[in-house]
């Protein structure tokens, strides 16, 4: 803000001195665009969701709110409320489902409760485990390696079904979405609020490697819910006019398959130090934030750091062609397979 001031003040000077035309429409112009311009520095950050957001197992790990919710220093929330100088309320928590962001989750209190009047920003990746989304990588991981372990005569060990959503399920996650949609915006009027696609776990058909230890059957499954999901969440983002953005189609090409992953998927041996299986890598969580950032950035808000190196010719992660002025709606998109986390209370869910 002192910045502001001080180039509206010397603009002042130009304008009412000796100035040419070209300097004073330069003079102008720059002061035009300091009082556009907005800084987050110091602002409330509430970030909002399940284990996408919330980092388990990703070193270092944060002090969570409690333990079991699997925070880490790492994760988007925290890189994003650094890169802007905000002040985190990480109420991210590994398993949680819609109903865990709208009431409480045993000893945690409702997620959305810590969203005030003075909260600048939300952000919010759930919806997942409503659907069985990443337990069902769980499941459908055991069931392929139990599979090659009964096929050496060694005895398996029972693994969960893998899960078809119905479509009273998908009908229930919109309208949970929904219902937080609108909760946000009245306990927060003045809050910019963005919606976070789940990055997508799986490669397109055909290209299942040895880190995506699933059947065809189940990846496909899986997929469907994931495009079902990215839907849902672009749909109910576009009807309250808030921004999307579109991990699912950034990460893409980032999945467990590729040349640089952004998920760790369930690879012979891995021993869990980096991540989760079937969760964000540092780099996925890296991506996130700059995919946020990016809108931020061009939503007139001014970075407390410089961004991260973004690849020639391309868009920041997660970001479309076209950046929607704030608080304007995207059009939802329908977009290949998106993703949730995992519930250490139950299981591994998301």
């Amino acid at each position: 803000m002192k910045a502001a001031l001080g180039t509206v003040a010397a603009t002042a000077l130009l304008l009412g001195g000796c100035a040419t035309p070209y300097m004073r429409a330069v003079a102008a112009e720059k002061t035009q665009v300091a009082a556009l311009e907005e800084s987050l520095v110091g602002a409330r950050y509430v970030a909002l969701g399940s284990s996408f957001a919330a980092g388990p197992q990703l070193p270092p790990a944060k002090p969570s709110w409690p333990a079991r919710c699997g925070q880490s220093l790492n994760n988007y929330p925290t890189l994003l409320a650094e890169r802007f100088g905000m002040v985190l309320i990480d109420r991210t928590c590994s398993g949680a489902t819609t109903d865990n962001v709208l009431g409480p989750w045993n000893e945690i209190p409702p997620q959305i409760s810590s969203v005030t009047a003075q909260t600048r920003l939300v952000t919010v990746t759930i919806g997942g485990n409503d659907l069985s989304y990443i337990g069902n990588l769980f499941s459908a991981t055991c069931a392929f390696n139990s599979r090659i372990i009964a096929a050496s005569g060694a005895k398996t060990r029972a693994c969960g079904p893998v899960r078809v959503p119905t479509e009273a399920d998908y009908t229930r996650d919109e309208a949970q979405l929904n219902e937080i949609a609108r909760r946000l915006k009245a306990a927060a009027p003045q809050a910019r609020i963005v919606f976070v696609q789940y990055l997508t776990p799986l490669p397109k058909p055909g290209a299942l490697c040895a880190a995506t230890p699933v059947s065809e059957t189940d990846a496909a499954i899986v997929r469907e819910i994931g495009r079902r999901l990215a839907e849902i969440t672009g749909r109910v983002a576009q009807a309250h006019g808030i921004v999307t953005v579109e991990m699912n189609q950034a990460s893409a090409t980032h999945t467990p398959c590729d040349k640089e992953p952004w998920m760790i998927g369930s690879p012979q041996g891995y021993d869990g130090r980096q991540g989760l299986q079937w969760h964000l890598n540092k780099a996925g969580m890296q991506a996130t934030a700059e995919g946020i950032a990016f809108w931020l950035i061009k939503a007139g808000v001014r970075p407390a750091k410089p961004s991260v190196t973004v690849e020639p010719g391309s868009n920041p992660p997660g970001q479309p062609a076209t950046i929607p002025a704030p608080g304007a709606p995207r059009p939802a998109v329908p977009v290949p397979g998106p993703t949730p986390d995992a519930r250490p209370a139950s299981g591994p869910r998301g």
